[in-house]
């Protein structure tokens, strides 16, 4: 079920809004029972945040250790990137990451500019949580690491607001490093030498976990 369709909420899903259940609880059902999917589907168009959110978790977990199952609801995903919801979009984020490992139809190849234009989101968490997805997908698709990597080099070039901060950059950029250091073995020579210009310039850096990971980064890669 898309984001925005109208949804009547089972009994599951009510005892999940009035805690009577918690989302662990919910994750252990669906896991016994597949047939459930649907109602968590469902859940994700809840008005109710707390059956809204903890259905999405949900899937981002099941998605992790089942990726086989969730992958026939992939274009589902790719729709909640463009919900109102932001918490949304990071779940989707993450279990379009987890879903790349059996992409067998490259669906996540042919978003792959939307996925990565949210780089350029005014949201440090947006922007982090596709920094942070990214080695994961790089690893499921070492064919894509050549656009990945060209993409994260470019995070020290984007804009200011309010809600991302210079600071917020810095966190950026130690996310970037971490998600290099996934897929850093698989780069071409070219890629590599992008990645150690990119890690060595935030070893001046003022955020002291950025310069200590860029460090370790330099120590494992640089030689």
């Amino acid at each position: 079920m898309l984001a925005g369709e109208i949804f009547v909420e089972s009994p599951l899903l009510q005892k999940l809004a009035e805690k009577r259940i918690v989302k662990e609880t919910l994750y252990r059902m669906v896991e016994a029972d597949f047939g459930l999917l649907p109602e968590v589907f469902g859940g994700v168009s809840s008005q109710k945040a707390a059956v809204r959110y903890g259905c999405a978790s949900v899937l981002v977990d099941l998605s992790a250790k089942y990726p086989e199952i969730l992958y026939p609801h992939m274009d589902e995903f790719i729709a909640l990137l463009d919900t109102k919801h932001r918490i949304l979009t990071w779940n989707a984020m993450a279990t379009i990451a987890n879903l790349c490992s059996v992409d067998k139809d490259k669906k996540f190849d042919a978003i792959f500019d939307k996925y990565f234009g949210f780089l350029n989101n005014e949201y440090l968490v947006t922007v982090a949580n596709v920094v942070g997805n990214s080695g994961k997908i790089a690893c499921a698709k070492p064919y894509l690491i050549p656009k990945i990597s060209g993409e994260l080099c470019k995070v020290e070039n984007i804009s200011t607001t309010p809600h991302l901060t210079e600071e917020c950059k810095r966190v950026i950029a130690e996310k970037t490093v971490e998600a290099f250091n996934q897929f850093y073995n698989k780069m071409s020579p070219e890629d590599k030498a992008k990645a150690l210009s990119f890690v060595k310039r935030q070893t001046g850096s003022s955020r002291k976990t950025l310069r200590e990971k860029s460090e370790l980064f330099l120590k494992q890669w640089g030689n």
